[in-house]
């Protein structure tokens, strides 16, 4: 496990996209039943069943992705919890949604650390309108790219961590020698400064491993981070690798006209 902490790596404008994607995601997990500050959901076990209400209805699940709409019967849900009768859902929009939820104080604050650190360059290389079609796109892959390998998985899955795993990606072709700074808890948390491609490089070996070797059931969506941080690489280097200069030569073939 690898925590970012800062880059150096300055940006000339003011991320915005960035900005609002961290103030949008953390308003959204404010207002919803896992904060603790909306008392409107209850407490105890009512509580634990409007959470559960609450993903299957805004997260993505699997299975919907590639089957239509679940029965109420299959969703899954603590036992005790009522089913409903029934919700209005689009499954493919239920992939934006759910890039906008969280699932706890750790995953909320993880993922926003690391769209601070890495997102703005990306933004400012990229621009603001592509940087946000870049990072729905990303998202959009790495979920679908999770539920081809679940596609009978009835479990909420949430977060924003496939669509900034994309932004990783693109960060590492990007700028593979910048500077970042980061704790690695097997160092006992000192902060240590390494290049990006260091530091990324062994995030994506520790996904991609954990990806191998994840079985059915709760937990971190690792093979999205995977689809979503090849994607944003591949992207990146599409579109942005250098292009070699051609020289045109023109040579005077008989007819021309000589000086």
């Amino acid at each position: 496990m690898v925590i970012p902490v800062y880059d150096k790596n300055p940006v000339h404008r003011t991320p915005v996209v960035t900005y609002t994607l961290i103030g949008l995601c953390t308003a959204v997990f404010l207002l919803g039943p896992l904060s603790g500050f909306t008392p409107a959901y209850g407490g105890g076990h009512r509580l634990v069943c409007e959470q559960a209400l609450y993903f299957n209805r805004w997260g993505v699940i699997p299975a919907e992705l590639f089957h239509g709409k679940l029965p109420p019967g299959r969703l899954d849900l603590p036992a005790g919890c009522p089913v409903p009768h029934g919700y209005g859902k689009s499954p493919f929009l239920s992939v934006l949604t759910a890039l906008f939820l969280h699932g706890g104080w750790v995953h909320l604050v993880g993922n926003m650390l690391f769209l601070w650190v890495f997102g703005d360059n990306v933004e400012n290389r990229m621009g603001r309108v592509r940087f946000a079609l870049f990072y729905v796109t990303a998202g959009y892959l790495a979920t679908y790219g999770f539920a081809f390998g679940h596609s009978d998985d009835a479990q909420s899955l949430v977060g924003a961590s496939g669509a900034i795993s994309g932004a990783l990606g693109a960060y590492l072709y990007l700028y593979p020698k910048s500077r970042v700074t980061s704790l690695f808890p097997f160092l006992f948390f000192i902060p240590l400064r390494f290049p990006a491609w260091m530091v990324l490089g062994f995030w994506f070996v520790l996904q991609w491993l954990a990806a191998q070797t994840a079985q059915g059931g709760p937990g971190v969506a690792y093979l999205a981070h995977v689809v979503g941080f090849a994607f944003g690489f591949l992207c990146a280097w599409v579109c942005y690798r250098p292009r070699r200069k051609v020289r045109l030569v023109i040579t005077p073939t008989q007819g021309d006209i000589q000086p």
